[in-house]
């Protein structure tokens, strides 16, 4: 390999771990809410009634 090729390697692999850790550092300001868990008013979503309620039915006919 000649050096450009060499230098031109190195490049795009610390560019690429440059832009990993920017969004890495963007995604770190959202808050993520857990699988599983009840949010703050102590419901479920209604993403997962809905689920649920679409499993039971197809158990049901």
């Amino acid at each position: 390999m000649s050096d450009l090729e060499v230098g031109l390697l190195i490049l795009l692999v610390v560019g690429i771990i440059a832009s990993n850790l920017a969004v890495l550092k963007y995604s770190a300001k959202f808050k993520m809410t857990q699988f599983g868990k009840k949010d703050q008013k102590g419901e479920s979503s209604t993403d997962d009634t809905k689920e649920n309620d679409n499993t039971s039915d197809d158990k049901q006919a």
